[in-house]
C-alpha cells in the first residue's frame, strides 16, 4: 500500500499549469531556505523543511496528487 501512495505522488501526469509549477518550486526552496535557519525549536524547523521540500517537488516534477484526487469528485 504504501509504495502504491508512494508511487502515486511522485509519478503520473502532469495536473499543473506552469505558474503553479513556478510559484510551488519558488515558495517551496524560500521555505526549506528559511528552515535551514539556526532556529531555537528544532520541530518547527522540521516541519518548514519537510512543506518547502514537498512544495518543490510538486513544482518540479508538474504532478499534484491533492490536484488530481479533488478532480476526481
Amino acid at each position: 500500500m504504501a509504495r502504491d501512495m508512494i508511487h502515486d505522488i511522485f509519478s503520473g501526469t502532469p495536473n499543473l499549469s506552469t505558474t503553479e509549477r513556478a510559484v510551488s518550486v519558488a515558495l517551496g526552496l524560500g521555505i526549506a531556505a528559511a528552515a535551514a535557519q539556526p532556529r531555537p525549536n528544532k520541530w518547527l524547523s522540521l516541519a518548514a523543511l519537510v512543506v518547502g521540500v514537498g512544495l518543490a517537488m510538486r513544482g518540479a516534477t508538474g504532478h499534484c496528487a491533492v490536484k488530481s484526487m479533488a478532480n476526481e469528485f
